[in-house]
């Protein structure tokens, strides 16, 4: 393996091989639950997994992982005491939601949210990651650009229905990830709500929301396309009861999120090859 150039040396994290964040131009595409069942996949697949719930306003990942009544411990490391994220499914995890209260509204300006989102970063021990994925509040705001500037992120999946209000909004999540002030390639999108299939009509697809607009968004972007993701019931019901829907077997959203984990891992290392090759 190709040692890493002094250009691509993280200080932050070092031990973290790949960092990704997790965006939404528009809330309530199912952002959070692609996160938790990408960091699921991930960990089912032998993966070193963390991830980072930095939607401060609106935290989702405690309930999604069943961990709402857990609280992180406290950690020495070389002498200085650093926040011990939460184990959930083979994974690690921190939240702002392990710090309020879950019933309570979050109220704080920009610079109060990006310092919380931050400490998360740098006053927690992660340890040795293969990825460390970070759900993004939707839109383009503080927390964002806060991120952009604190770590250097290897990249940045997008999430979207298929509907046209939905992909306007993942358009410029794209373009705000491919200003030349920020620079943080894309690895692809993804079509989550691609289709609804009832239960008793499993082999049925009904395109509640319009076909294919998240992958004809990637493909008149230039940006990979990650996978369909299907409106299934089992899955808001996995996440609703803390155990994400790619844990269970042999399922459609199952297969669904495997396929995306699988499709998201290639491409990652497709472009870490790329870096490297350009860097060499």
């Amino acid at each position: 393996m190709p040692k890493e150039s002094k250009e691509t040396h993280r200080k932050i994290l070092p031990e973290v091989k790949n960092i990704i964040a997790v965006a939404s131009g528009k809330g309530g595409v199912g952002k959070s639950t692609v996160t938790a069942n990408l960091a699921g996949g991930l960990a089912k697949a032998g993966y070193k997994v963390g991830v980072i719930d930095a939607d401060i306003y609106g935290p989702s990942m405690p309930t999604m992982f069943d961990v709402v009544k857990e609280r992180p411990s406290m950690i020495d490391v070389d002498g200085k005491s650093m926040i011990n994220p939460v184990m959930a499914y083979g994974l690690k995890l921190l939240s702002i939601g392990f710090f309020t209260e879950m019933d309570n509204a979050v109220i704080w300006r920009g610079p109060m949210a990006a310092k919380a989102m931050s400490q998360m970063f740098t006053d927690a021990y992660w340890g040795e990651l293969d990825y460390l994925l970070i759900d993004l509040p939707p839109g383009t705001g503080d927390i964002h650009l806060s991120l952009v500037g604190l770590v250097p992120l290897d990249g940045a999946v997008i999430v979207s229905t298929p509907q046209e209000v939905a992909l306007a909004d993942a358009r410029r999540g794209v373009n705000m990830f491919q200003l030349e002030t920020i620079n943080v390639p894309i690895v692809g999108i993804v079509e989550n709500m691609a289709w609804f299939t009832p239960a008793e009509l499993p082999e049925n697809k009904y395109f509640l929301f319009g076909k294919d607009g998240a992958k004809n968004l990637a493909e008149n972007m230039g940006v990979p396309f990650l996978g369909h993701i299907p409106l299934v019931q089992s899955v808001r019901e996995a996440g609703d009861v803390g155990i994400p829907a790619v844990f269970q077997e042999n399922t459609p959203s199952a297969i669904a999120f495997e396929e995306l984990t699988k499709t998201f891992v290639e491409q990652v290392t497709t472009m870490k090859k790329m870096k490297q090759a350009i860097l060499n």
